[in-house]
């Protein structure tokens, strides 16, 4: 046990706590000590009803059972990997960016589900952070099952294609990369490939409530290597160790 507190502990802060409440809140439903139809994401309860709690546990939970058992573990495990691999690599010192950059996704993923009656929301959040992980190592080659190698920029779609085969839906996946596409676009490659205005910044209470651990520009985890300004490599600021490739189901 005690081992599996000192994995536990070494997660980063922020994915530790949506890991935990990832596995709780469906222990809960699965146990039923809360009715799961109170934990889902029903528009017409929270719009007429007010019950303003179902956006954040419609994030956490998902229905466990035989026959979604596995697409739920596999998913957890993406959770962990990829919000780990951001917060300790692109986003590494910088807490209150990478709290900022789940909320935006979070948001609009809820938007959506509320005009799609979309009752579950972990999965197109997972995806979100998967994307912007993949698009920030767009170039790195990764491993997945069978062998097969591939560059990083595909591992969205690719997921989706093994969610959807596993059980999942293909429209929760499509969400949420398209979510993580915009967040990456108007955080990244609109201000600083294109020259545009920055539309996102890190709000400052969260700076106040999460400060920087080192130095960095505010509103920003580290763009790609192809748009860092010259200064910031000379200096060598903003250079991050994003990991290598990996196998999924590695421990």
């Amino acid at each position: 046990m005690s081992d599996l507190g000192d994995w536990f502990r070494n997660i980063p802060l922020i994915t530790r706590y949506w890991f935990a409440s990832s596995i709780a809140v469906p222990l809960i439903g699965k146990l039923g000590l809360i009715n799961p139809a109170y934990l889902v994401l029903w528009p017409d309860a929270f719009i007429h009803r007010f019950q303003i709690w179902r956006p954040l546990t419609g994030t956490f939970y998902f229905p466990v059972g035989p026959g979604t058992g596995f697409l739920y573990l596999v998913n957890l495990y993406f959770l962990y990997q990829y919000s780990s691999r951001l917060e300790t690599g692109a986003f590494d010192g910088r807490p209150a960016d990478y709290m900022f950059m789940l909320l935006f996704n979070w948001i609009c993923i809820v938007i959506t589900g509320l005009v799609m009656d979309m009752q579950l929301l972990m999965i197109p959040l997972i995806m979100s952070v998967l994307y912007v992980w993949a698009q920030l190592n767009r170039d790195m080659i990764v491993s997945f099952w069978f062998g097969t190698r591939f560059k990083a920029c595909y591992l969205p779609w690719v997921i989706l294609g093994f969610n959807y085969i596993i059980g999942g839906s293909i429209i929760n996946e499509l969400i949420g990369n398209l979510v993580g596409h915009v967040y990456f676009f108007l955080m990244f490659k609109y201000p600083m490939d294109l020259g545009g205005r920055n539309f996102l910044t890190t709000p400052q209470f969260l700076y106040r409530w999460l400060p920087n651990r080192r130095g960095g520009v505010s509103g920003f985890g580290v763009p790609p290597a192809s748009v860092r300004r010259p200064a910031e490599d000379q200096q060598g600021g903003g250079r991050h160790n994003w990991g290598q490739g990996f196998r999924l189901g590695d421990q």
